[in-house]
């Protein structure tokens, strides 16, 4: 049957204030705050002041998800909210004043894990999982293979990064070649422009023993220092920095390291579909790349519209819904934040 829980789900992890109302499994509304033009001066996010921005934002956002739903709190049937992992005075800004609204209207509230709603959230675009699913995620501090037996109750980590995430290093290659905060978008942009055969780039945990040792998880430090070393040794040759091309080989050697270990996950727990998730998932390569390797070894690819790829609140009010219908307690009132909350960890 189909659910028609209504949820109010709020994010608050790094810099981005979000609230969102998903009924069942639509999105009835989805509002965003971002502080992010205050962090680019700094060269990335200041705790401070994305903490300060949250306290700002949190009440307008809320009511404006409200009001853009045509609900009250009234009309809600449970509140969720990220708890874990993210910026400590974050997380803090939004799980107190969830707190708050959920005690003036006697509501149950979750405090989950922000991360497995990035998997939850591809259900408003793609309808319910498939059992025992295989899950990616990719963002600026996770590199991820989740075993998913049920969105609600039992994920289980495939494998992990042991270092960098590929968003991280994305963010620091992006700052050597001079690309302002965040890089990401930057070098998205001048990969499609650039030859992606033109630097050696390797890939790490795909090659003997320690591919075999760790054939789920990722590291991205080597690729960094790989690159960097290249482009300073063409600095301190005096020659120009081909931007496109060193963007172009950065990106497919990632896109083919995720795409090839996040398949083999799937063959190995006999999944046909992935489910993607995170930051970096909105990344044109590495879509591609997934999707074309999905074809070819018949696994079907859900990657959410670019939209719901960065934190916002149908993430949270999604997985808050899948807790509801599955009867899933809610969180104990005075539960605390986790701003390194374990990915088989869904709810506090």
């Amino acid at each position: 049957m189909q659910s028609s829980t209504v949820v109010l789900g709020i994010e608050s992890t790094c810099d981005e204030t979000a609230a969102a109302i998903v009924r069942g499994r639509s999105l009835v509304s989805n509002v965003v705050a971002s502080s992010m033009e205050q962090h680019a001066r700094y060269g990335g996010v200041i705790p401070e002041i994305a903490s300060r921005a949250h306290a700002e934002a949190f009440i307008p956002v809320v009511s404006k998800a409200l009001s853009d739903a045509n609900l009250t709190l009234d009309d809600i049937d449970a509140i969720a909210v990220s708890a874990g992992p993210g910026l400590a005075g974050c997380l803090a800004v939004g799980v107190s004043g969830a707190k708050a609204l959920a005690a003036a209207c006697s509501k149950p509230l979750y405090g989950i894990n922000h991360v497995i709603g990035h998997i939850a959230v591809t259900q408003l675009q793609f309808g319910d999982f498939p059992e025992d699913v295989l899950a990616m995620i990719v963002s600026g501090g996770h590199t991820s293979l989740l075993h998913v037996q049920d969105v609600a109750k039992h994920v289980d980590v495939v494998g992990t990064t042991l270092d960098d995430a590929a968003g991280e290093c994305f963010d620091k290659i992006a700052r050597l070649l001079g690309f302002p905060y965040p890089g990401g978008p930057h070098i998205d942009r001048h990969g499609q422009l650039g030859n992606p055969h033109a630097i050696h780039v390797p890939q790490g945990l795909t090659q003997g023993k320690s591919a075999a040792e760790h054939p789920y998880d990722f590291s991205f430090s080597g690729v960094k220092t790989a690159v960097a070393r290249w482009v300073e040794g063409q600095q301190a040759l005096g020659k120009e920095i081909p931007v496109d091309d060193v963007c172009a080989s950065l990106a497919d050697s990632v896109a083919g390291v995720l795409a090839k270990k996040a398949i083999a996950g799937c063959k190995q727990y006999d999944s046909d579909t992935l489910i993607v998730g995170g930051g970096f998932s909105a990344n044109s390569q590495l879509r591609a790349r997934l999707i074309e390797e999905g074809e070819r070894h018949g696994v079907a690819v859900r990657i959410p519209r670019i939209a719901l790829c960065t934190d916002n609140g149908a993430m949270v009010a999604m997985l808050g819904v899948n807790l509801v219908d599955a009867g899933v307690c809610p969180s104990d009132p005075d539960f605390g934040i986790d701003s390194a909350m374990p990915m088989d960890k869904i709810v506090m």
